[in-house]
């Protein structure tokens, strides 16, 4: 795990999400707003996350809803152009995720110069998006090529939204991956965005993971955060940072205070044990 640490220095990191507006091409996109509006609201969020004092930020297109499973190329230039623009306010590692495709991902993170990168890189699921496959041979082989081996990948193993296709169970699903596919990190997620992550499920995973560090990826918040850090060996957090704890709204730079006051409370229980 030490690159864990080595990244981001505290234990228990918690990596704030970054959601960018709707981009050219989305459904909801405001052409009448453009991307000035789009690079601001980033600009403001990353402001509020960091203030408020995450150790990470993860870069996504949250409101490309509904998602694509091989998104457009106007999707990853316009996110380019994003964190081109706020790239010098960035003062902790940052992870980028186009979603949903691996591919478009890793090519975000050669641009951008991003950390780490979150995605679905293996299986096959029936998923609200349709069916969606993966090919983690050829991601890997794709990261290889550009010369970015060192960005570190982290495994949605069963995302939001989708169901597993092979009748296996989360504890072989882990040993499997982490055999097969090699990914640096593990990240286990609700049904959706801010739903809670189910405690079995994540200590499942966790005690099939070895040494490879398991994130819980939704719904953390002030309540839940450390039992959930009790297993997990950091969080990624989104819908509790927003005012009111609502998916669209903006980042609130108090509620990722509240929550992070709780995470500094962990590490200074696990400080005194050590």
């Amino acid at each position: 795990m030490s690159w864990l640490r080595e990244m981001f220095v505290n234990p228990k990191p918690v990596i704030g999400m970054l959601h960018l507006a709707a981009l050219p091409g989305d459904p909801n996109f405001e052409s009448a707003k453009g991307m000035r509006f789009a690079v601001d609201h980033a600009r403001t969020d990353l402001a509020n996350l960091q203030n408020g004092g995450v150790d990470g930020v993860l870069i996504s297109n949250e409101f490309s809803l509904p998602y694509l499973t091989s998104t457009e190329p106007v999707t990853g230039m316009a996110m380019a152009r994003i964190i081109g623009e706020i790239r010098s306010d960035i003062s902790v590692p940052f992870g980028v995720n186009v979603l949903w495709d691996a591919i478009a991902s890793l090519d975000l993170a050669a641009a951008t110069g991003a950390m780490f990168v979150r995605e679905v890189f293996t299986g096959v699921y029936a998923s609200d998006f349709g069916l969606w496959n993966t090919n983690v041979g050829a991601t890997a082989r794709h990261r290889a090529r550009l010369g970015i081996s060192d960005v570190k990948l982290l495994f949605n193993l069963v995302p939001e939204a989708a169901n597993y296709l092979a009748n296996r169970n989360l504890g072989d699903l882990t040993r499997s991956t982490i055999f097969n596919a090699l990914p640096e990190g593990i990240v286990v997620s609700g049904l959706t965005a801010g739903a809670p992550t189910e405690s079995a499920d994540l200590r499942q995973v966790k005690d099939n993971a070895g040494s490879v560090p398991v994130f819980v990826n939704t719904g953390v918040t002030p309540a839940s955060a450390a039992a959930q850090l009790a297993i997990a060996d950091g969080a990624i957090v989104g819908t509790s940072f927003k005012f009111d704890g609502e998916f669209q709204n903006a980042v609130d730079v108090e509620r990722v205070k509240e929550l992070m006051a709780v995470v500094n409370e962990v590490r200074d229980g696990i400080a005194r044990r050590q």
